[in-house]
Parts: structure tokens; sequence; C-alpha cells
């Protein structure tokens, strides 16, 4: 399907009211579409079942499923035009969004109760968030879409709809597993700073003791599930305008329950915090809003793929000799945004530990901000 086709297609079916999600993985030269045939809102019981899943911070919520046997899919080369790009990021930038008095002290009172919560004993360190809604002339998904794909080609992008829950975008860095056959991959992702034009800048105190926390909770409760895990030394990535600490986790699965697997991962620590029950009961007693799908994960579930075990592509005789895996691959969705009522609700938050200063946490939550408003269209 060329590139035209494929972007009029999910059109058509939003403006049809139809659900489906539009979305490219990390440093892919395409996209992808999962269009839902019918309005039913489908569920993941025990991640035994094959689409696309989207599912809640809270996982006492239900987690929502685009099955593919009841779903039509697509997909086309997509090619990024950066001089594109790059004109609108600047030009929107320059339009940032003016954060009212009111939501800096609230956010910075809500961060002084994560610190004191920590140096009282309850736990080691909390994720705190806030959502902000900046108004748009006009919603218009696909060509947010569209400028998420120029600006953050090495992200997890995607739109995603169903018209009796919401829109949701993003842009997420953050990989929460990716399990192909029974090999296993995550990633512990924390630590942010703004990018300046260098990448390679030394690491605070609390960067540093923030990624490792969640290296060390990850790493210890996949014990029991997965053997020969390899963890690599956290190196400096770069996601739009934002550095993080990354170490890449992998492994051998000793099951096949995928179920377990999810809910041992989470909320991982970089979006909730340590201990894992404690501090999710803070963040929804004291953030004072619904988080709904913000820090959630997102992605394929169960998709049958088939590799070809002939690199020559003339022996064709050879081509029936192919593997077919079973793939799970699934995102946190972190940097995103809901579109509804003709307002982009953003949602940006960061982890809070005893080192932590509540003036730069808010900094570093419109740093994020900013991240996001420069797709926005006028």
């Amino acid at each position: 399907m060329i590139e035209k086709e494929f972007f009029t297609t999910i059109e058509t079916h939003y403006n049809s009211q139809l659900p489906f999600v539009a979305y490219r993985k990390p440093n892919e030269g395409f996209v992808k579409a999962i269009l839902q045939k019918d309005g039913a809102i489908h569920t993941v019981n025990d991640f035994t079942e094959s689409g696309f899943l989207f599912s809640p911070f809270d996982s006492k919520k239900d987690t929502i499923l685009f099955p593919l046997e009841q779903s039509k899919t697509i997909s086309c080369e997509y090619i990024i035009s950066s001089e594109i790009s790059n004109i609108s990021k600047l030009k929107r930038k320059k339009e940032a969004s003016n954060n009212s008095e009111n939501e800096q002290e609230q956010h910075i009172k809500l961060v002084e109760q994560g610190i004191k919560a920590i140096n009282e004993g309850r736990f080691e360190k909390v994720v705190l968030s806030r959502v902000e809604g900046v108004p748009i002339s006009e919603e218009n998904p696909i060509e947010i879409f569209q400028n998420l794909l120029e600006n953050y080609p090495t992200a997890f992008v995607y739109l995603w709809y169903h018209p009796e829950i919401g829109l949701w975008l993003g842009a997420t860095p953050e990989t929460l597993l990716k399990i192909e056959g029974q090999r296993f991959k995550t990633m512990s992702l924390a630590g942010t700073k703004k990018y300046d034009d260098a990448i390679e800048k030394p690491w605070g105190t609390k960067e540093i003791d923030e990624q490792q926390i969640v290296t060390d909770y990850i790493v210890n409760n996949l014990q029991d599930i997965v053997r020969d895990i390899n963890v690599t030394t956290p190196k400096t990535i770069k996601a739009g305008e934002l550095l993080h600490l990354q170490s890449k986790i992998s492994g051998v699965l000793k099951s096949e329950h995928l179920k377990l697997v999810v809910e041992t991962l989470h909320p991982t620590p970089a979006i909730c915090g340590l201990p894992k029950i404690e501090t999710k009961s803070f963040i929804l007693n004291n953030e004072n809003y619904n988080r709904e799908f913000y820090t959630g994960f997102l992605g394929e579930l169960n998709i049958k793929t088939s590799k070809s075990r002939n690199t020559n592509r003339r022996n064709v005789e050879n081509n029936a000799y192919s593997t077919v895996k079973t793939t799970s691959e699934l995102f946190v969705n972190l940097r995103c945004m809901q579109i509804k009522n003709q307002q982009a609700f953003i949602y940006v938050g960061g982890g809070i530990t005893k080192d932590s200063n509540p003036e730069l946490e808010w900094e570093e939550t419109v740093n994020k901000t900013q991240t996001i408003l420069s797709v926005l269209l006028n």
C-alpha cells in the first residue's frame, strides 16, 4: 500500500468512528495499522489473545484489545521528511504553554509529600505526574500522528482510537518487553535531563541512583521466570529533546506464561516506584487526577511472524523451510497525549528520590511538556 492510501484509509476509519491503531516501531521504515471492523469493546483476559492491546496504569481496570481475527491489517513504507519536521517543531516551540502558578505550586507540594514519605521510610522511590490541558484549534489526529513520526524516529509512535474510550497519541522511548519465542528483552530507563547539543555529559547522583533502582528491581523480580539474564552497562540515549539513562536486559523465559511476566514488570519503578504496592497506593491517593492510559502499556500481543531460513531469494524451493514464531512487543505509554473537546491533555511526570529537588522536578515536567507540545499543530 502506498503512503497516501494508507493515511486516507485510517482517516476514513476514524471518520466512520471505528476503532483502530496506527503505529511505527522504533527505527523502522514502515507504519502499520490495525483497523477493527466493528465498534465493540474487546478486552484481554489471560494474555493468550492475539492483537493490539492498550492497558491503563491501574491494572485492576480492563486492558483493551483490537483482536486480529476481527480486524484488518494494513502497512506502508514511510520516509521521514526531516526538513518539514524541524520547521514545524521550531514554530511550535515559540508558542509554548504558560503554566499557572497554581499548577506549579500543586506539583511542588505533591513532590514534597513524596520526599517526606521517602524520608519516613514508606518507600524508596515514587514517580509523580500531572496532566496539562492545551487548547488546539481543531482535532486533526492524523496530522499530529505524522508530526510525531517525523520528530521521533527512535521511539514507538502511535495513534489509538476507540469511540467509546478515547483518542490517544504518543512517542514513547521505553520498551516494557519483547518476547520472540522464548527470548526475552526489556530495558531499564530512568533519569532525565534536557538535551543541549551534547549527549555525553556527566549524570548526577540522583539520576544514577534512580536508574540503578529500576535495574535492580527488574532483575531481581525476573529471577524466577527468566534464565541467563544479561544486563548492559547504563548508557545515555536521546528521546526528542531529552536524555535518559538506559540499560538493556535480556534472557530466556522459563515458561510461556506471558501474563505472569507482564504482572511482574508492570508497573515498573520507572513509572510507579519502589516498592510497587506502596507507591502505587500513594499515587492513586495523592495525584488527584486519573492517569487513565498514561504509564500503562500498549503494543502487539502474540503476533505470528514467519522467518525464512533461506538467505538466497532466488532459491524459492528452500523458502518452504521457514520458522514461525509468536512475538509480543509492548511499550510503556510515556510522552503521550489524549485529545478531547478541542484540547490536548499532555501527561508528564518524574521519578522522586530522597535527593530530589521539588523545583527542579517541576522544571523536568515542563521540559517534557515542551517535547510533546512541539508536535501540536496550530
